[in-house]
């Protein structure tokens, strides 16, 4: 009898850390391990996992992929900084709704104007201000 007490006591040990474990609290430090220097902190300017691993959870988006979902899919897609979109009947125009309220670091408004901004510069046209484009080709 004396035996089956030991590994219980152990089998009850790993059951009452483990709910431990469990609890969540608001706050705090969220550590990653990573194997790579990024070259630089723009997820427009550069395309590795290098880059886009550590700053992603820097920026905000219009959308994202549903991070509760198994695999990514149209079906996935979740409002960031939209909060409703739809094309128009030809599929030709894509148009988002965006989130009342939201601010820059430096406290002025998020509007229009600044998607634009991002898309142009992205799209790689004559006034792009990126050092380097890796979706210009």
């Amino acid at each position: 009898m004396p035996r089956l007490i030991m590994p219980l006591l152990a089998v009850l040990l790993v059951i009452a850390s483990g709910s431990l474990a469990l609890a969540q609290k608001a706050g705090g430090t969220l550590k990653i391990t990573h194997r790579d220097n990024p070259p630089s902190a723009s997820i427009h300017e550069e395309a590795t996992i290098s880059t886009v691993m550590p700053f992603m959870s820097v920026y905000n988006n219009l959308v994202v992929f549903d991070p509760k979902t198994r695999q990514n899919s149209i079906d996935a897609i979740v409002p960031d900084l939209a909060t409703e979109w739809a094309w128009n009947a030809d599929g030709t125009k894509l148009t988002f709704k965006l989130r009342d309220g939201v601010k820059w670091h430096d406290g002025k408004p998020f509007t229009s104007a600044d998607v634009k901004c991002t898309w142009d510069m992205v799209k790689g046209g004559e006034d792009s201000k990126l050092r380097k484009n890796p979706r210009k080709s």
